[in-house]
């Protein structure tokens, strides 16, 4: 393999070129983020245009984004057999068509079919692919914190903004217009991915282990519903969770079997063998709980209390969005200037004071401006720390293991986003004495508490970190 330079990729590449090849890759991770955020804008008019309730539309949304955590995993293994460009392609495509019968959706039903299912199966083929070729693309540290960076840096715009580009949308056309929007941009992104080169050949005779990935959707499926039930029936949440849990410890031991009689398993129990990238995935996890779990909290909080339409809502939170932006387009640099560990420490502990701040000023002013120094505050923490919490994990292997790391660690962030949701919707609902916004927010802050320790404990002297 040549060396790589700044001014080229992993298999010299000039700079021209390694920007027209992550352009589609970027644009993919942002319009999945928006499509997982934008909804929350948008859940009053869908509502009373469909006949429906909030509580309905916020399943949809729940739904959406437990669909892409359960078959992430197999979405990546599947990378492997038919190619990281190939499942891209695909996945766009399903996703594009659920887009559109989304905005023709006479009902909730059909709204449930184009959203949380097939835009929801469409993200789990065309996610693992924009990590897998990102890794693969860029082999040192300084030019993939740069990769990163920009689709993080995407993704943060697209999980930010998307309340504010919905909101505009929805306010000055309607909600199906932001569906249509949604499927103009993954037309715009299969031009653009003309442009990309799988540096590796597909396996076309690779096993797939479709009993793994069963039990991976249903666990998943199962622990997220436990969560979401809290708030109806605590017995009927505790047989969830107690039947989910059961059924991913099945997963474990069909894996191990699988591994003793030589065939291939949905994914290798060595992955969990890296101390680094363990501790890398729960980073993951905690902040993209964080991120949609605020978004969640905010937007309800904004609307529901505060009486603020769709755009004046999503104006808000473009602080937010300035935060993210400003922190994950600066990765390339901060990474030379800082150690990985450091940086994730350090956004961890920013996001943790942006909530507290958040909570103090809401809650002590009567206008919701109040809300805008916390939200600055957060989006420079995640910011600062998405970028080299992927990085860690997707390093901590080689190009052998992609496929199944980034379907684990996509699963792992995706699973923190339908949690997010799940807890704080839970939260609000359930509608605690000591105030259910404050106390969802405290809530998050927790999650956050853990995350920093697990950063905490990364290791201090370990190339890249």
């Amino acid at each position: 393999m040549p060396p790589t330079s700044p001014e080229t990729g992993s298999s010299g590449q000039s700079s021209g070129t390694a920007r027209r090849v992550l352009a589609p890759l970027a644009l993919a991770q942002f319009i999945c983020s928006y499509a997982g955020s934008n909804m929350n804008v948008m859940i009053n008019d869908i509502s009373k245009d469909l006949d429906t309730t909030v509580q309905g539309v916020q399943t949809v949304i729940t739904v959406f984004l437990l669909t892409m955590a359960a078959l992430m995993i197999p979405g990546g293994k599947l990378t492997d057999r038919y190619g990281r460009k190939r499942c891209f392609l695909a996945g766009l495509t399903v996703y594009g068509v659920g887009a559109v019968l989304s905005a023709l959706a006479p009902g909730l039903w059909v709204l449930a079919l184009g959203y949380s299912i097939l835009q929801g199966v469409g993200t789990a083929l065309l996610i693992p692919p924009v990590y897998i070729l990102t890794t693969l693309l860029f082999t040192d540290v300084t030019s993939r914190a740069r990769a990163f960076g920009t689709v993080m840096a995407l993704g943060g715009i697209g999980a930010a903004a998307g309340p504010l580009i919905g909101g505009l949308i929805t306010s000055a056309i309607g909600w199906r217009a932001a569906f249509v929007f949604q499927a103009a941009v993954v037309a715009l992104i299969i031009m653009l991915s003309r442009h990309v080169r799988d540096p590796l050949p597909p396996e076309p005779d690779r096993r797939f282990d479709t009993g793994g990935a069963v039990l991976s959707a249903v666990g998943l499926v199962l622990v997220v519903m436990g969560i979401l039930a809290a708030d109806n029936n605590p017995w009927v949440m505790a047989g969830l969770l107690v039947l989910g849990a059961l059924v991913l410890v099945w997963l474990f031991q069909w894996v191990r079997a699988r591994e003793r009689s030589g065939r291939e398993p949905l994914f290798s129990t060595s992955l969990f063998h890296d101390r680094t990238s363990n501790l890398g995935l729960i980073t993951q996890h905690a902040q993209w709980l964080m991120l949609m779990g605020v978004s969640f909290v905010v937007a309800a909080y904004l609307q529901v209390v505060r009486g603020y339409d769709a755009i004046r809502t999503g104006v808000i939170f473009t602080a937010a969005t300035l935060g993210l932006l400003t922190a994950s387009l600066a990765a390339a640099r901060l990474v030379k200037r800082w150690p990985q560990r450091t940086l994730i420490i350090v956004g961890f502990g920013v996001t943790i004071c942006g909530i507290c701040l958040l909570i103090a000023l809401a809650s002590g002013s009567q206008t919701a401006w109040a809300s805008t120094p916390g939200l600055l505050l957060i989006g420079l923490g995640l910011g600062v720390m998405l970028t080299p919490s992927v990085n860690v994990v997707q390093s901590s292997f080689g190009e052998e293991r992609q496929g199944e790391i980034s379907g684990l660690s996509r699963s792992v962030s995706n699973l923190g986003s339908s949690l997010g949701t799940a807890i704080a919707g839970t939260i609000l609902v359930a509608d605690p004495a000591a105030g259910p916004y404050a106390v969802a927010l405290a809530v998050l802050a927790f999650v956050g508490l853990g995350g920093l320790a697990a950063a905490a404990l990364l290791p201090r002297h370990q190339p890249g970190l």
